[in-house]
């Protein structure tokens, strides 16, 4: 019998590398991680998620300070000063507070960190660096990358990506955000309230691809009353750079006549795609899709026997939460247990002012499967936002017509990405709309909404 280095090698230290590695050292399996970075975390903790929304949630409080938003809450201020350098340095701490304790969590768990960029030798061994290391188990957890724009250069200072996008050193005049997804609009509102003139450009007739449609609809007229500009079915073709300006040239995306938009700062946010160039996966004879991505079973197995994969690397969603729980599941498979992902039911936030979230089918999704009941609720009707004056948005929860089983449910409002836990949480257990509409629920609360929308299913609303 073979002797390995480790019975488990995770390739990648992001949301579901990292996670993956832990609960395969608790289950007594001898781990590594193979990670090139300076710190643990991928790109999620370190330029993702993590500094993201630092920044988000530091720009709404500057925004408020300078708006005079507070003011109608009987809090008056002076003038009011942006001091960018504490606001990125207050990012930068937040960033290694995180990674740190996944280090710290590596060394509690003794999971070792092989440093390096790990390429496969053949299905039980990888090359990182100069060493050479085996393992029974191999799993690929590399993420993703930013997509690029073909003929867009990024130069991190004038065209950035997002990586770049958290790390200006000034706030630009005008920025021009190529993308209307989730980080587009993100890194476009976190600039937007520090004071920069925002145009965001989509191909696409909507915002938000993927989300529900009246979501997607809503979200464009929230954030051009937000001051926004907003150009649907645009394309770009062409982005010129000169000294420290941009020209960004457009034109209808079905065609016609082109303008140009002048920009300090263009953000290049169309997409992501996974990481598996480098990985050497034709020395184990693994094919990647159409897309670039790894196909697995249900357990997370490879077409190669030993080699397994997670996350973005994988088909759906590339969210870090996707990867967290596909980490634990390989991890119980790989022991012998079951691990199972329910990809149905996965959430996903945008964190913008308000937050938008959903979970499940789009209202489109399921009446294509069949017939459904649709309950909606404004948040005006809610007596948590009504006292503080942010009733922006609404609750839809979308349920079969005849089992009136819970088939989505999707969230304008301040809170929506901590309020759709309830809603996954409650199709997690296969639940109806009367389960959540007979649920009692602490008032006040932006979650009665939820309750509320959900008795709209049943022709019950109580506050509308």
């Amino acid at each position: 019998m073979a002797e390995y280095d480790f019975d488990v090698l995770i390739i990648g230290s992001g949301p579901g590398g990292y996670v993956a590695a832990i609960r395969a050292a608790q289950l007594g399996l001898k781990t590594g991680c193979v990670e090139a970075r300076e710190t643990l975390g991928g790109t999620c903790l370190n330029v993702g998620c993590i500094p993201s929304k630092t920044l988000l949630n530091a720009s709404e409080l500057f925004y408020e300070a300078a708006s005079g938003a507070l003011a109608k809450h009987g809090v008056k201020l002076g003038s009011v000063e942006l001091d960018l350098p504490t606001m990125m340095a207050d990012k930068d701490k937040a960033v290694k507070g995180l990674t740190g304790g996944i280090e710290f969590l590596f060394k509690k768990n003794k999971i070792e960190w092989v440093k390096g960029l790990g390429t496969f030798v053949d299905a039980h061994t990888v090359q990182v660096g100069e060493r050479t290391v085996t393992a029974k188990n191999i799993v690929i957890a590399t993420g993703s990358s930013v997509t690029p724009l073909p003929g867009v250069t990024v130069d991190q200072k004038v065209v950035v990506d997002s990586t770049g996008a958290i790390a200006l050193e000034k706030v630009p005049a005008n920025m021009v955000v190529i993308g209307g997804g989730v980080i587009g609009l993100e890194l476009g509102s976190v600039w937007q309230r520090l004071g920069a003139k925002v145009t965001v450009v989509e191909y696409l007739d909507q915002l938000l691809p993927g989300m529900d449609g009246e979501v997607r609809k809503e979200a464009a007229k929230i954030f051009k009353k937000q001051g926004m500009e907003i150009k649907l079915s645009t394309k770009v073709t062409g982005v010129a750079v000169n000294g420290d300006k941009a020209s960004v040239t457009v034109e209808p995306a079905a065609g016609g006549a082109a303008e140009t938009l002048e920009a300090d700062v263009v953000l290049v946010a169309i997409g992501r795609r996974p990481n598996t160039e480098g990985l050497g996966l034709d020395k184990i004879g693994l094919a990647t899709n159409q897309r670039g991505q790894i196909e697995t079973d249900h357990s997370f197995r490879t077409a190669v026997d030993g080699v397994w994969a997670i996350g973005d690397v994988i088909p759906g969603p590339m969210l870090a939460h996707k990867a967290e729980d596909e980490g634990i599941a390989v991890a119980e498979n790989i022991a012998g247990l079951t691990g199972i992902v329910n990809h149905a039911v996965i959430p996903s936030v945008v964190y913008t002012h308000p937050e938008i979230a959903g979970v499940g089918l789009t209202e489109e999704q399921a009446r294509e499967k069949g017939e459904v009941k649709v309950g909606k609720f404004p948040m005006a009707g809610n007596s948590r936002a009504k006292a503080i004056d942010d009733t922006t948005g609404w609750v839809k929860v979308i349920a079969d017509a005849k089992t009136d089983r819970v088939l989505g449910a999707w969230i304008i409002t301040a809170p929506a990405g901590t309020m759709i836990a309830q809603v996954a949480q409650a199709m997690e257990f296969g639940a109806t709309s009367e389960d959540i509409a007979y649920t009692c629920h602490a008032h006040p609360t932006h979650s009665e909404a939820i309750k509320e929308a959900a008795m709209g299913v049943l022709g019950k609303p109580i506050h509308i």
